[in-house]
């Protein structure tokens, strides 16, 4: 299971700057391109309401939210996929996570340059997923290449597998040489299989972060606009960089809260970008609930209790026996563990239980 998001975009878009307010922890920030040269990580916390909700029915010692990690990637260029700018070393870091955020300028601001001198937020993209294209195609070409072999093998599990390849690859060069993902592919799970090792960058699923200034927040920017005519409107995440960045400097959760009324904003651009990376990798929380601690942990969307188990220890998931579950919105109707025992709505579930967001679980083992 992937739990990191890297944050790509052109040099001076804005990224180390909402990387820097994602974990309010400072990356270099400056006025030219590459001064982000190692890729930074960022473990943060999920924003989530419930939790703090449990904590006002189950006083616990402390709380500890799920968390994600966001990968804050240097600025690509035109010809990065040539190693422009540094590009073979940045596309590698890529490879590594389990989606994309793809931050696009839609801000003027002469003070800060843009590296084609025009600010043009879907050439930006283009230029973008141009070069990710490129670098899938080289990969795709070399795979292509080793394919001979794996038809001429011994072992027919090979042979099928390299049958089962040859017209995706196919498919794949000419969809990539168009400068168009793998993703815009319709691919069964066959297939997808087959070129999973792979680990194709245009696979992955993207969204698009727009970072507008303080003006535009509210709507009515043009850029941000067409960034959702190109993407979908459910793909793209507005933000104001330099407020979120504001945001981030409040000591408190109060003086946050006051600082997002007093713009008229009932949660910060950040927390919108956290959960909906979150989403994006297919991710949920369930909770377990004590008086030494409440938790939020993550799991895959669609896993069986076992495998949830298995996040908070293998030992767990190894000898896993049962499950007491009920839902958080048992609680948060019914008041209390008890009254939830009494209506009837805690229940034991075995190993073929999907477990659901927002359940609160007690998991039974033996090992």
């Amino acid at each position: 299971m992937q739990l990191n998001c890297g944050i790509v975009g052109l040099p001076n878009v804005g990224k180390s700057t909402i990387f820097s307010a994602l974990t309010s922890a400072p990356a270099e920030a400056a006025n030219y391109p590459f001064c982000t040269i190692e890729p930074n990580v960022g473990i943060v916390a999920v924003p989530d309401k419930r939790l703090y909700r449990l904590a006002e029915f189950i006083p616990p010692q402390k709380l500890i939210p799920a968390v994600t990690e966001f990968v804050d990637i240097a600025g690509l260029v035109k010809g990065a996929s040539k190693g422009e700018g540094l590009g073979n070393q940045f596309l590698g870091h890529i490879r590594q996570v389990g989606a994309i955020v793809h931050v696009v300028r839609c801000f003027d601001d002469p003070d800060i340059v843009h590296v084609t001198g025009t600010i043009d937020p879907l050439n930006d993209i283009e230029t973008i997923e141009y070069e990710l294209a490129l670098a899938d195609l080289e990969t795709v070409l070399k795979r292509r290449d080793a394919l001979l072999k794996l038809a001429k093998s011994t072992d027919k599990q090979v042979r099928d597998r390299a049958a089962i390849l040859e017209p995706v690859l196919k498919e794949l060069e000419l969809t990539l040489q168009d400068g168009r993902g793998a993703r815009t592919l319709d691919l069964s799970a066959e297939q997808l299989d087959a070129i999973y090792d792979m680990h194709l960058i245009t696979m992955k699923k993207q969204l698009f972060c727009c970072n507008v200034d303080e003006n535009a927040l509210l709507g009515g920017n043009e850029y941000v606009e067409k960034v959702k005519a190109y993407a979908g409107a459910d793909d793209v995440v507005t933000i104001c960089g330099k407020i979120e960045s504001e945001i981030a400097a409040l000591e408190s959760i109060e003086e946050r809260r006051e600082f997002l009324n007093d713009m008229g904003l009932e949660e910060s651009g950040l927390d919108r970008l956290i959960h909906t990376g979150y989403h994006l990798l297919d991710l949920q929380t369930y909770f377990t609930a004590g008086e030494k601690e409440i938790r939020a942990w993550t799991f895959g969307k669609g896993w069986k209790a076992p495998q949830a188990a298995g996040v908070i220890h293998t030992d767990f998931e190894r000898g896993f026996i049962k499950a007491e579950v009920y839902h958080c919105e048992d609680l948060f109707e019914l008041g209390s563990e008890q009254k939830i025992k009494e209506a009837g709505r805690l229940r034991i579930e075995g190993k073929e239980y999907v477990v659901k967001d927002g359940d609160v679980m007690f998991f039974r083992f033996n090992v």
